[in-house]
């Protein structure tokens, strides 16, 4: 692994996660999703709708999420709901690929959707979402984190790959040299939020003290919603 990386984010010790597993009630296969601290929000990967003048060779990888260029315009879950009468996350299931049943209809999207990646927030959500976590920290910048890989994507089921930083770092997580999707989980070292992206889900889910998480589903650039049923 490059020393640029290591030098913002040293190894940790795996024993780093035990309090997830504990508080997840799992082996974090996909990811340890933590209940609401006290609070949570799903933040929602992006997606794109293709316009007339898009570049019709984009072919994206399941993972590291790009913009996908000029004539590519971001298209909320919101907006699509609306549009073709789905729920933006219908009750009792969590954001992923069973989300907008009514787009598999023939000529409702038909192929201009560029859908959220599976496991992995795109480089856009993953910024501003950094951003609001800098914010609602009280050491802002200099906040030690850590960031830990779930063995699917580290591709490494014997030991698991954490990693400590600052949350000011957190940028470089995206693009990390060996894996090609953001943390599974990155968390503040005391505790007071983490963060969750499960292997197999479209969005991140925000646990934390309410008034981040209020934040976030305030925003108007950033889209995010409460999944009760989550918690």
């Amino acid at each position: 692994m490059p020393d640029d990386f290591l030098a913002l984010w040293a190894p940790a010790f795996a024993s780093e996660t035990d309090w997830l597993a504990e508080l997840a009630q799992d082996d974090g296969l996909t990811g340890y999703e933590a209940p609401g601290l006290p609070d949570a929000a799903w933040v929602l990967g992006g997606m794109y709708e293709r316009g007339a003048t898009a570049d019709d060779s984009v072919n994206h990888s399941q993972s590291r999420d790009e913009h996908p260029g000029p004539g590519w315009e971001r298209l909320r879950w919101a907006e699509l709901a609306a549009r073709i009468g789905d729920a933006v996350v219908p009750e009792g299931l969590y954001p992923c690929f069973r989300c907008f049943p009514s787009a598999n209809e023939p000529g409702i999207v038909s192929g201009s959707v560029e859908w959220p990646t599976e496991g992995s927030l795109d480089r856009p959500t993953w910024d501003q979402l950094i951003r609001f976590l800098t914010a609602h920290s009280l050491q802002g910048a200099n906040t030690a984190c850590l960031a830990s890989y779930n063995p699917i994507i580290a591709r490494d089921f014997e030991k698991k790959q954490v990693h400590s930083g600052r949350l000011g770092d957190a940028h470089a997580l995206f693009d990390h040299p060996d894996i090609l999707y953001t943390p599974s989980n990155l968390w503040a070292a005391d505790r007071s939020w983490v963060v969750c992206t499960d292997y197999d889900l479209w969005a991140t889910k925000v646990c934390g003290p309410r008034p981040l998480v209020e934040a976030l589903l305030a925003d108007v650039e950033i889209e995010a919603v409460r999944l009760p049923w989550t918690s």
